[in-house]
């Protein structure tokens, strides 16, 4: 059975973009980028919500020829691109860079791709996160926590009808002020 885990940078106050969509209060940190690259590399395959997909598939596809790409850039670039991904949408209907869509019911097929020998799966985006959370699929949270306030927005965290006990597995500060935790969920 594979492993489900959802990780994304988030500000103190829990949000993963600010009113608008808009991250620009990200910290920029190499140190923080290659956690990410990592945790891509140890990743089998990437479950993506719309809205998340088309920020990154709009980007990342050529990120390894961006003018002033640096060798982790061009490094992750190089493996998103080559890595197996399941978009979740019902509004768009093509993919691309070895992109599977899935317009029907994401719970479903989440729990069937969870069924399958393989390494681990992460998921990123609020709305399809969130559903896979009420669903009790999420065996592992990442939180990279940015040490700004954003006052609302979308929040990492969606609403639960359960309570979700989890372990702390790890913490870890980055010298830009960046705070990971890791959590698993206790079943």
């Amino acid at each position: 059975m594979r492993k489900l885990i959802y990780g994304m940078n988030l500000t103190l106050d829990g949000y993963i973009a600010a009113p608008g969509d808009d991250i620009g209060w990200g910290v920029p940190s190499d140190e923080l980028f290659q956690f990410w690259s990592d945790q891509l590399q140890a990743t089998d395959v990437s479950l993506y919500g719309r809205k998340l997909w088309q920020t990154m598939s709009s980007y990342w596809p050529t990120g390894d020829q961006q003018p002033g790409a640096t060798p982790a850039e061009i490094e992750f670039a190089r493996n998103w691109r080559d890595m197996s991904k399941v978009v979740f949408s019902s509004t768009i209907d093509k993919v691309d860079w070895n992109t599977r869509l899935v317009t029907g019911d994401a719970v479903a097929e989440i729990t069937r791709l969870k069924a399958e020998d393989g390494g681990p799966m992460d998921i990123g985006g609020a709305t399809l996160a969130g559903a896979a959370m009420r669903a009790g699929l999420i065996d592992e949270y990442v939180l990279a926590t940015a040490p700004v306030l954003a006052g609302g927005g979308t929040p990492f965290f969606s609403a639960l009808d359960n309570w979700v006990n989890l372990n702390l597995v790890e913490t870890r500060t980055l010298a830009c002020g960046v705070i990971l935790t890791r959590y698993e969920t206790r079943h």
